[in-house]
């Protein structure tokens, strides 16, 4: 699904938390390296100058070790972690280079008009031989309506208005692509918005991309439009 949103700092902000992850474990890991070793000096000294005829009690020695021994455990668990943030924003910045600045095809119903033309194209999937464009303002009223060419590839709005008056202004509009086959509707679909993408990162478990047409998506809705 997407949405209309700013969506230029998503990849900055999941190479940020990554590095942020991988510091954070590498400085838990030194932290505990150093205690450990000031812990070992003072065990060692402390045993070489116990009295022999009343040696010092090994029970709070053994305790010493088995808390160290945890923490160990859990520094061991957030350097993987570190690891892993950092596979992570690898991961992030090598499918960034192949999606940044690609030109792309995403399907919204929700259309930013900036007094640019709108391109877009319809779904391939879909067969049809009728399609009929209709877009409405934040009223719910249409404001433009076209009957499309079924055989062409791409379209353009450039705001002009079905009351021949000025161009729209500058908005959200609401895009509705009504396909027919042999005179019968078959579908009523968003239209796909050509856009470029800007940015592209981790969102809860989902890449996403962001777009010069303030639309941002999963890179699983977006398709890739080859030169």
């Amino acid at each position: 699904m997407s949405e209309i949103n700013a969506a230029t700092a998503t990849g900055t902000t999941a190479n940020t938390s990554t590095a942020a992850a991988a510091a954070a474990a590498a400085t838990s890991e030194t932290s505990f390296s150093e205690d450990f070793d000031t812990f070992l000096q003072l065990l060692t000294a402390q045993i070489r100058n116990q009295d022999p005829l009343e040696p010092t009690d090994s029970t709070q020695f053994v305790e010493q070790l088995a808390t160290f021994s945890s923490l160990e455990q859990q520094v061991e668990a957030n350097t993987a972690l570190g690891d892993i943030a950092t596979k992570i924003g690898d991961l992030t910045s090598m499918i960034a280079s192949e999606w940044l600045g690609q030109e792309v095809a995403v399907s919204s119903q929700y259309v930013a008009y900036e007094g640019k033309p709108v391109e877009f194209e319809i779904d391939p999937s879909y067969s049809y031989d009728e399609a009929v464009l209709t877009i409405t303002d934040s009223q719910n009223e249409i404001i433009y309506q076209e009957a499309l060419d079924a055989d062409q590839a791409r379209y353009i709005w450039d705001g002009e208005l079905s009351s021949g008056s000025d161009k729209a202004s500058e908005g959200v509009y609401q895009f509705q692509v009504d396909l027919f086959s042999e005179g019968q509707q078959i579908a009523s679909v968003p239209p796909q918005v050509v856009s470029t993408v800007t940015a592209l990162g981790n969102e809860k478990g989902q890449m996403r991309v962001g777009t010069d047409s303030h639309l941002s998506a999963n890179l699983s809705d977006v398709r890739k439009i080859e030169p």
